[in-house]
């Protein structure tokens, strides 16, 4: 259906080219707007035989009489996706109108076109978004939130994952790059959206984890090669109720998968970090104490830069500009000082666990 301010715009700008007066009717044959502004939410008789008709009708000084409120002049049906939306009327001799009465037409109905398609597009963004918001809230769903995902045709077919893209540099309206990365995914299997000011959501069902990371690395070769950008990848959960603590676990990938390798990351490799600094502070910063104590700044710098290289020793020593036998030398430090060697898994383990949580 036409709205009132659809049908301004449509006459303004028509009547702006072609210097005749326009009127758009409602399929009730209702004027919404003209250029003679005393004959808007008047009954045009001929515009409602054209909605009824389908057909084009023709109004000379002859017939005029027959058709209540009337002018001569052409009124002919106007469609969006085959469907009868409104009638479009021009004013004049019909003979002088003929050579322009088709080409007011096809104007008319492109631009009825974007106008609707640009208002779907909204409704539908708009609506992602409050989908989202329902999924991710950790309470049950509403039988709504079922029938709006069968409204934008969402695949409701688990499992189900949600990812989380953070960047600087998203353009003020992403609706375009949102479009794009919704194509390199199954059709409608992707429900993505704008969410937070630098973050957008990815919402995927029927998911098949093993493509996934070729998935990834497609939506990253959209940005910018400037730009910061990560991605969280949350746990495949098997219902939609379970794509809250997907979607928690995405938030957790990005806050604790922090790495100079990579600018994704799935919670599944830092499950053991999140569960650890989810804990109350003061367990953590007495933890951290326990394992640490007694270890200086480089000796602290040193276990940071022996981890962050997998406990290689010559790749360490390299990062840290130092010769091989010191690096052992300061090693055997930290064990005599912690009774903790970090060159054993087990001890490994907590001091990795205790610089995590002490640099909070």
């Amino acid at each position: 259906m036409i709205t009132k301010k659809l049908a301004e715009e449509i006459v303004e700008q028509t009547m702006f080219r072609l210097d005749r007066n326009l009127n758009v009717m409602d399929t009730n044959g209702m004027i919404l707007a003209s250029g003679e502004k005393e004959r808007i939410d008047r009954i045009h008789e001929g515009a409602a035989h054209v909605a009824k008709t389908r057909r084009p009708l023709w109004i000379d000084d002859g017939n005029t009489s027959d058709w209540q409120g009337a002018k001569p002049g052409v009124n002919m049906p106007i469609y969006y996706k085959d469907r009868l939306i409104g009638v479009i009327g021009i004013t004049g001799n019909p003979e002088e109108l003929k050579d322009i009465a088709t080409l007011v037409q096809l104007t008319t109905e492109m631009m009825v076109h974007q106008a609707l398609i640009t208002s779907e597009d909204e409704w539908k963004r708009k609506i992602k978004e409050l989908v989202f918001e329902e999924l991710v809230d950790s309470g049950p769903l509403s039988p709504i939130v079922i029938d709006r995902l069968v409204l934008l045709e969402f695949n409701m077919t688990g499992p189900y994952v949600t990812l989380l893209v953070q960047t600087n540099n998203l353009p003020a309206s992403p609706q375009r790059l949102i479009e794009t990365m919704e194509e390199q995914f199954e059709r409608n299997t992707a429900l993505i959206g704008h969410s937070q000011l630098n973050e957008l959501f990815i919402v995927l069902s029927d998911v098949n984890m093993s493509v996934l990371e070729l998935k990834l690395q497609k939506i990253l070769a959209l940005f910018q090669k400037d730009s910061s950008v990560e991605i969280g990848v949350g746990l495949p959960v098997k219902n939609l109720e379970g794509i809250s603590h997907s979607y928690e676990t995405a938030k957790y990938a990005i806050q604790y998968g922090h790495s100079n390798e990579q600018i994704h990351y799935y919670y599944d490799d830092i499950e053991l970090i999140a569960l650890l600094t989810s804990s109350p502070t003061q367990l953590k910063e007495r933890f951290a104490r326990r394992i640490l104590a007694g270890l200086n700044e480089q000796l602290i710098e040193t276990l940071e830069a022996f981890f962050e290289h997998d406990q290689v020793v010559g790749e360490t020593a390299a990062a840290l500009a130092i010769h091989r036998h010191t690096l052992t030398y300061r090693l055997r430090k930290v064990k005599e000082l912690t009774a903790l060697d970090p060159t054993r898994f087990r001890d490994a383990v907590l001091f990795h666990m205790a610089l995590l949580v002490g640099s909070e």
